[in-house]
């Protein structure tokens, strides 16, 4: 592999990590060993010790910045990037989101996480659901390979955009075992759900099950994710409909650094989503030895094994019943917290890592 050979686009880097961010931080955090990579970045990221392996680029093209972000990401792509790729004489460009120049001669790999927007479109409208139909199928179409999250967002490739499956790779994501780990904390009276407030999300039928279990009297729902989200106002009408006002809390973002202690301290996780691109809420809260409560459908069998409660995520009583034998066994707890602890350690970003440099080595 020659002098910056391999090119990596962390624009999407966020100064409040969720899913995309932190996959993009912690892959790139082992693939650096490489010393013919060059990273793009608007901060410097701290696992960068060789000057020529980061080129600063512009601010605000992440999600911190909205919808005026992710446009000015896509414009600074098709523009800008070609240039930069095309004077460091790159060979390959990795983009760990499906988004890379089209119409031009940036031979590129990309990872797609999920085609939720797609696959939900016409139960409700999401901003992104253009994006997914006109730009992704593109960018797809001109790349040299594809990594997906899980077997399930490699089926939707095929399903929605007739890519062959002899085009894709499966990796699965992984945590960071430094922050995410088991913390030997007193659990606390709530379970917790993490993630954006979308309708897919299942957030509804969560809050009604946690009403049909009686469990509201006892015990605590925590709900955390961006209050920005323009599904609030319908969930908190639900929560005021059913008296759960005070038994139902919202959370705006926590930090990286406090995310493990929320989850120790948490009865479980609850993550019945309708579907999911990988569900690393769910491997995190697996590495902290929290009892996880999630779907069995999409992506997340595939992340929790035997080591969580699956349930039917439309079907209100049985996530109701999994959260009253959490509630109610101790003795299940501990099974969880020990499956899901062995279960998190056949993960690890030095193998998403490896593998995913071995397809960027066989694409140079």
């Amino acid at each position: 592999m020659k002098q910056n050979s391999l090119l990596v686009n962390l624009s999407v880097l966020s100064s409040k990590p969720t899913g995309l961010s932190n996959y993009s931080f912690n892959l790139s955090k082992v693939i650096c060993t490489s010393k013919a990579t060059t990273f793009l970045s608007h901060q410097k990221p701290d696992f960068i010790k060789v000057p020529s392996q980061w080129i600063q680029i512009p601010n605000g093209l992440n999600t911190d910045f909205g919808k005026i972000g992710h446009l000015k990401r896509l414009l600074w792509l098709q523009f800008i990037l070609p240039k930069i790729f095309k004077k460091l004489s790159s060979t390959l460009l990795f983009s760990p989101v499906p988004e890379a120049p089209i119409y031009t001669d940036v031979r590129h790999v990309i990872t797609v996480h999920d085609i939720i927007p797609l696959r939900f479109s016409a139960k409700h409208f999401s901003p992104l659901k253009t994006y997914f139909k006109h730009y992704v199928p593109t960018v797809l179409n001109y790349a040299e390979h594809i990594l997906a999250d899980s077997e399930a967002t490699a089926q939707d490739l095929r399903s929605f955009y007739d890519i062959s499956l002899s085009k894709v790779t499966v990796i699965p994501l992984s945590y960071d075992a430094d922050n995410f780990r088991f913390l030997d904390l007193p659990t606390q009276d709530y379970f917790v759900y993490l993630g954006r407030f979308d309708l897919h999300k299942n957030l509804k039928r969560i809050i009604a099950a946690f009403f049909e279990s009686n469990l509201y009297k006892n015990y605590k729902l925590h709900l955390v994710g961006s209050l920005q989200s323009p599904y609030l106002p319908e969930l908190k009408a639900y929560i005021q409909d059913l008296g759960l006002t005070d038994a139902v809390l919202f959370f705006d973002y926590i930090s990286y650094q406090d995310l493990p202690v929320v989850l120790n301290q948490s009865l479980a996780l609850v993550l019945p989503s309708l579907w999911e691109g990988f569900g690393l809420p769910v491997l995190e809260a697996m590495a902290c030895g929290t009892p996880v409560i999630t779907s069995n459908i999409s992506s997340l069998p595939e992340v929790a094994g035997d080591a969580a409660i699956l349930v039917d995520p439309y079907n209100v009583a049985e996530i109701a019943d999994a959260m009253k034998a959490i509630a109610t066994n101790s003795q299940l707890r501990k099974e969880l917290r020990y499956k899901g602890l062995k279960r998190a350690a056949q993960f690890s970003w030095e193998k998403t890592a490896r593998l995913t440099m071995e397809v960027l080595y066989q694409h140079m």
